[in-house]
């Protein structure tokens, strides 16, 4: 499988790998534009689509082993060694990948997201997403219409629909959906891993201010599997903590990735 990436900045020296960017459920790469360039501006940084969103491939396997093993053969073909940052689903990917593969991470940031199980779940706008009229649709505004009847809350809606695609001919939407609504249960758990199992190198944790994915009782499991890691709030940010508060994300991350 090759993973679709969005890439910036120049050929990181030795001395700095480059960096991956891992996206959340029903995210994708370009939702990570900005951070890329900014991000770019002293090493190579790359942002991949993860298996059955955005433009990369399909398949019918969605749970963390898979997804973190994807990563780790991007990671083999670009030199062996690289930051990694995920958010969300893409941080639970980074943590897996770091605990089962440590020699290919040389550091680690999780966006708004802990090593646990969750109960929030994108069921619901994954099949508001699935019975939206793709084929009698005129425009946009009409999908957008679609999802509002079940999903009011227009930020949400405006995240959702960047995975449209199309035009009067027709209309698609990029990530596989029906995959990851059979596999809603794979995304929202964490893999469970053996006691003495962690992850040594450094870990910066994100988390948003009025988010709630990241929780105190999450400090001692996060510690544990992460003994290096420190834990940061940005203030005024929920759970698309880069969206929510750009400066105030990317500031830190660029002070942890030196």
């Amino acid at each position: 499988m090759h993973l679709s990436a969005m890439e910036s900045g120049p050929a990181s020296p030795a001395s700095l790998p480059p960096l991956l960017i891992l996206h959340g459920l029903l995210g994708s790469a370009r939702n990570w534009g900005a951070v890329v360039k900014a991000l770019g501006e002293r090493r190579r940084v790359l942002a991949l689509d993860l298996p059955n969103h955005g433009s990369s491939p399909w398949t019918e396997v969605m749970d963390y082993p898979f997804m973190a093993g994807e990563v780790a053969k991007v990671i083999e073909h670009l030199g062996g060694r690289a930051a990694v940052m995920g958010h969300s689903m893409g941080g639970k990917v980074a943590m897996v990948l770091a605990l089962t593969r440590p020699e290919l991470v040389e550091r680690l940031v999780v966006v708004d997201i802990a090593p646990v199980g969750y109960t929030h779940t994108f069921a619901p706008y994954v099949k508001a997403m699935r019975g939206a009229p793709l084929v009698s649709a005129r425009s946009r505004s009409e999908i957008d219409a679609h999802l509002a009847s079940q999903i009011p809350d227009r930020g949400v809606r405006a995240f959702l629909m960047q995975n449209l695609e199309g035009g009067a001919g027709g209309y698609r939407w990029r990530p596989n959906l029906a995959v990851l609504y059979a596999h809603m249960d794979d995304i929202l758990a964490f893999p469970r891993f053996p006691e003495d199992r962690h992850y040594d190198g450094p870990a910066l944790f994100i988390a948003g201010e009025t988010s709630d994915y990241i929780r105190p009782e999450h400090d001692d499991l996060i510690k544990h599997q992460f003994p290096a890691s420190e834990t940061m709030e940005v203030a005024g940010a929920g759970h698309w903590v880069h969206a929510d508060n750009p400066s105030g994300f990317i500031q830190p991350v660029m002070e942890f990735l030196g």
